[in-house]
């Protein structure tokens, strides 16, 4: 995240740090406290600690960061920051009643809208206990929150790295993924509406298959909701399959406007320019053209391999964390303007943008990344 010329990260150890775009200096560091041991964990696939690994977010308007980290004793704790100097201004506990927060787990980038700061919770790697999918909405002064519930007897967790989606009205977007209870529906592998507030639920999608994708462990919740200016949403999951859906009115179980196979499985997060969608999927990242009537296939590029994109100095920068590689795409053709090898990549690594400069995670560093000239 690059916030007034400083860039924010923050590690799996609990540790938020700002850093001088221009120079790589620290201007502030803060430690949050001691992270989850992994090994105390049922499951899971981030080793050996795990802290902070939800997306924060930030207000310049403010001048606060939001970023949730999960603590030893296990539990997760959502901290307002000073974007000056990285003080606490206020925590707050965001586990909701009734949730283990040992197998719970918050993967999702946050999002500010309406008042609130949006955390995501899901399952850990491995769907390990009874876990749940919420949304949890805390007031950008940490006074009050409130929470929405998956209905589904067990799992259905919002996980995707991309978070919540919030349109122009306020309203959140959410794509829950596969129910490990095998006891019905309940909302399990869909596109939900909520309103601002998370107390109603104002219209949802499902796959007229969302029995055969829990049963097969294929969430549609491995990408996010892509709200299009068009009026228009698309979602894709696991099994490659978009579907394009009505903005407001998201059709119900089997009401999309339009669905294709577009390609063998997608993961992370997508990005948007138009009604144009690029997203990161298995066997490369493919360009969409999504109308109310059709998903066109305009180009797909090998390499990236689940690299979520990013649009910005008229390309699509994505990282192909198997090759710790740096990838600029041309957005009309998908041909390949740049590359660049990061030395060290995760697992759903993405870069962030800001006039003049690329940044990217690498592993234990961060690489800067002029895109001047």
């Amino acid at each position: 995240m690059i916030v007034a010329g400083h860039v924010i990260v923050a590690t799996e150890n609990n540790t938020v740090y700002s850093l001088d775009l221009f120079t790589g200096s620290v201007v502030w560091k803060v430690h949050l406290g001691d992270p989850v041991d992994a090994s105390s964990l049922p499951c899971g696939n981030i080793r050996p600690v795990t802290g902070i690994t939800g997306t924060p977010a930030a207000d310049p308007a403010s001048g606060r960061v939001y970023v949730v980290g999960f603590l030893r004793g296990q539990h997760h704790m959502l901290y307002s920051l000073s974007l000056v100097d990285g003080s606490t201004v206020w925590q707050r506990d965001v586990d909701p009643s009734g949730s283990n927060p040992a197998v719970q787990q918050q993967r999702g980038a946050l999002a500010i809208a309406s008042g609130f700061v949006y955390v995501p919770l899901g399952g850990l790697f491995g769907d390990c206990g009874a876990y749940h999918g919420y949304v949890v909405g805390v007031s950008l002064n940490g006074a009050q929150a409130a929470a929405y519930l998956v209905p589904s007897s067990r799992g259905a967790g919002i996980w995707s790295p991309q978070g919540v989606t919030v349109g122009a009205d306020g309203n959140v977007y959410v794509v829950s993924g596969n129910s490990t209870s095998g006891s019905g529906f309940g909302n399990s592998n869909s596109v939900i509406q909520l309103s601002p507030d998370l107390q109603t639920v104002r219209s949802y999608f499902a796959p007229s298959n969302w029995a055969a994708l829990n049963a097969s462990d294929t969430d549609l919740g491995s990408v996010g909701a892509t709200l299009l200016s068009n009026g228009l949403v698309m979602a894709i999951g696991k099994d490659g399959v978009a579907y394009v859906l009505r903005a407001g009115s998201l059709g119900a179980i089997g009401g999309q406007l339009v669905s294709r196979k577009v390609c063998s499985g997608a993961w992370g997060g997508t990005a948007s320019s138009g009604s144009d969608v690029y997203v990161p999927c298995a066997d490369g990242l493919f360009a969409l053209s999504i109308t109310a009537s059709s998903i066109d296939i305009r180009w797909f590029a090998g390499s990236p391999v689940l690299g979520s994109p990013i649009i910005s100095a008229g390309a699509i920068w994505a990282i192909e964390p198997s090759s710790a590689t740096l990838f600029a795409l041309d957005p009309a053709t998908g041909h390949v303007l740049f590359r660049t090898s990061l030395g060290s990549a995760e697992h759903f690594s993405t870069p962030a943008a800001t006039d003049g400069f690329v940044v990217a995670p690498a592993g234990s560093s961060v690489v800067a990344v002029s895109v001047v000239g």
